[in-house]
């Protein structure tokens, strides 16, 4: 499924990536693929770099940022509202516009599906994916994951909801 992607590496954020986080975090377009639908502060995501524990069993989510090999930044992957009793977690994914439709998304899904299997033991991995985004859902089909559940006005993009699809990966 992999063959013929960049590589990729996951690394843990650091300080440096505040102009990188507060770029993401507060890009309008990307609100209706989060959770999120308002601005944060540098100080809140400096405080949230500064505090996190990049413990997923501490704070419960993880984090980090996808990096080529030769270390350039492509974008951010969470591992969210983990559930290590159920064992599973939610999946969330933002590649930087730069790096889109060259094989890094496809690359990142693999290395986050083998991460939770291998490292974390779950179960499934979860999405839930804007149903306008075809880019997304055509993503994480290729990767395997199947469609579980259509739900309305899943998403509130700060004017107006969207159905999503909540979309599974089950080892």
């Amino acid at each position: 499924m992999t063959t013929n992607l960049p590589q990729v590496k996951f690394r843990a954020i650091e300080p440096e990536d505040l102009d990188l986080l507060n770029r993401i975090e507060n890009d309008r377009k990307l609100w209706n693929v989060g959770t999120s639908n308002v601005p944060y502060s540098r100080y809140a995501l400096h405080d949230y770099v500064a505090h996190a524990s990049s413990d997923i069993y501490t704070d419960r989510q993880v984090r980090m940022i996808i990096e080529t090999t030769e270390g350039e930044n492509v974008g951010i992957v969470d591992l969210v509202d983990f559930d290590p009793s159920n064992r599973r977690a939610e999946v969330g994914l933002i590649i930087l516009d730069a790096f889109r439709r060259r094989g890094y998304g496809r690359s990142t899904l693999a290395k986050i599906a083998d991460y939770a299997l291998d490292v974390l033991h779950l179960h499934p991995l979860i999405a839930y994916v804007d149903l306008r985004n075809e880019a997304s859902l055509h993503l994480f089909k290729t990767m395997g994951y199947q469609e579980s559940v259509r739900i309305k006005d899943w998403l509130y993009d700060g004017r107006e909801y969207h159905d999503a699809v909540m979309m599974q990966l089950v080892f």
